[in-house]
């Protein structure tokens, strides 16, 4: 059980990790609707001969985990690696919590000892009551030689499990991108939030969540100063969630789940798919909806969310918590469908009665008309030296899929290019800054990026 104690230690702790951020929290937005401006980071990137990730000059990257190499538990590595977390153990090593987007149909195509594992520490089974195959792996990592020291399987029998969001506590928050209800594949109902402590040594008793709804969930961050949850959903006409606990830190004791709306403009739709109803720079004050049978067997909690005058998104996938505030991607939002950045600062009084005195406010912090330099954006991750890292997730043959930095002043610039076909996704730096972690999609494979992160240029 998490104590009100190391609650507060954690929040004082993520709170002085991120006063680096301060750059994106003050800075304000430089491009405009019409072209994108660019940056020229950290320099060219230099190809990769061994064909996996080309990266600018004086980096290099290590491949620390991949799909079918044995784990400390005796199973091995699962497919479709995808939102992943890192949490300092001591000095030297940290955990990473990396979750997997397995669907139930997937288990065929896994390792052996993932295909069979019959475990009584599954959420949920198949029939034959080998546990399905979604869920989160853990690796924990010596940062001075970038060895992984242990890796074994820490949560099973989920479905999809696509993003989530580290907490200030020390657990990651594992969402299931998936709403199945009890059928032929599985006996229990799907879409929840799962937390998963960073510090366990192998499986956890799977709780779902439930208080904090029952949705398309995509990933989630926590604000340090209050513990409220923001929360995105992966569907085109998803809503923006926020949870308020009844007890922060403590989330299985339930709380209030509410969806945002733009203040004054109910049913508001900020994809820009048609009209430009979102103006890039311009602040939005918000206003809160409240939300009701949140189990929501049909699947409609966003639906009657947006009924009541809740605001509309494209997509919501990776969100990350900065300096007092937060950013989160709108995959295929804008007029060209090739992606929105959204950032909100919550209210001095977030979550209480006086937040109306003065109230949170959202802004479009990025939209691309361009597919070549910025296209589906995914996760993303707030560096220590002030820019967003994001990952694109488009599998088209346009362009490839690349790690894109955003600097505070709305500039864009590839960090990686991705050789392979599929996607970058995990993005996540260690608490020291020195290492940024990263998957590869399928074949699932983790890699560690290294270098002089200091050098980029203005």
């Amino acid at each position: 059980m998490i104590t009100r104690r190391q609650f507060t230690l954690g929040m004082a702790a993520l709170a002085a990790g991120t006063s680096a951020f301060s750059g994106l929290a003050n800075a304000a937005v430089a491009h405009t609707a019409k072209k994108l401006k660019l940056s020229t980071g950290f320099g060219p990137l230099v190809h990769d001969p061994k064909g996996l990730l080309s990266l600018p000059e004086g980096f290099s990257y290590r491949v620390l985990s991949q799909l079918g190499t044995p784990m400390s538990d005796d199973y091995h590595v699962p497919d479709n690696a995808d939102g992943m977390g890192c949490f300092a153990l001591d000095e030297e090593r940290v955990a990473l919590v990396r979750n997997h987007e397995l669907k139930p149909a997937d288990l065929k195509k896994q390792p052996a000892s993932i295909a069979s594992r019959n475990t009584e520490l599954a959420y949920d089974t198949n029939p034959d009551g080998i546990a399905l195959p979604g869920g989160t792996t853990t690796l924990i990592v010596n940062l001075k030689t970038l060895q992984v020291e242990r890796e074994f399987v820490s949560l099973s029998g989920t479905i999809r499990n696509c993003a989530g969001g580290a907490t200030p506590w020390g657990s990651w928050l594992t969402c299931e991108e998936n709403v199945a209800m009890p059928s032929s594949e599985n006996a229990k109902s799907h879409g929840w939030v799962f937390e998963v402590p960073a510090d366990s040594n192998g499986m956890v008793t799977p709780e779902p969540l439930k208080a904090m709804g029952r949705f398309n969930h995509e990933a989630a961050a926590v604000d340090p100063k209050t513990g409220i949850v923001y929360m995105t959903e992966d569907r085109g006409d998803s809503l923006f969630y926020r949870f308020i606990p009844h007890v922060p830190g403590q989330l299985s004791r339930g709380g209030k789940l509410q969806a945002l709306a733009v203040h004054g403009k109910p049913h508001f739709d900020s994809r820009n798919w048609v009209n430009n109803n979102m103006a890039l720079q311009q602040w939005m004050p918000v206003s809160w909806v409240d939300l009701q049978d949140t189990d929501s067997p049909d699947d409609d909690l966003r639906k009657r969310g947006a009924a009541d005058g809740a605001t509309v998104f494209a997509r919501g996938e990776g969100i990350h918590w900065g300096d007092g505030e937060l950013y989160f991607c709108c995959t295929n939002g804008g007029n060209k469908k090739c992606g929105q950045i959204m950032r909100y600062q919550p209210s001095t009084t977030e979550g209480q009665e006086g937040e109306v005195n003065a109230r949170g406010r959202i802004q479009l912090f990025l939209e691309s008309n361009d597919e070549k330099l910025f296209n589906f954006g995914d996760n993303l991750t707030v560096s220590p030296f002030g820019d967003l890292i994001v990952c694109e997730d488009q599998y088209t043959e346009v362009v490839d899929n690349y790690l894109r930095g955003v600097t505070p002043a709305g500039e864009v610039y590839p960090f990686a290019r991705l050789l392979k076909q599929t996607e970058l996704a995990g993005a996540c730096f260690s608490p020291d800054g020195s290492t940024l972690f990263v998957n590869m999609f399928s074949p699932a494979a983790t890699l560690a990026i290294t270098g002089p992160w200091t050098a980029r240029n203005s």
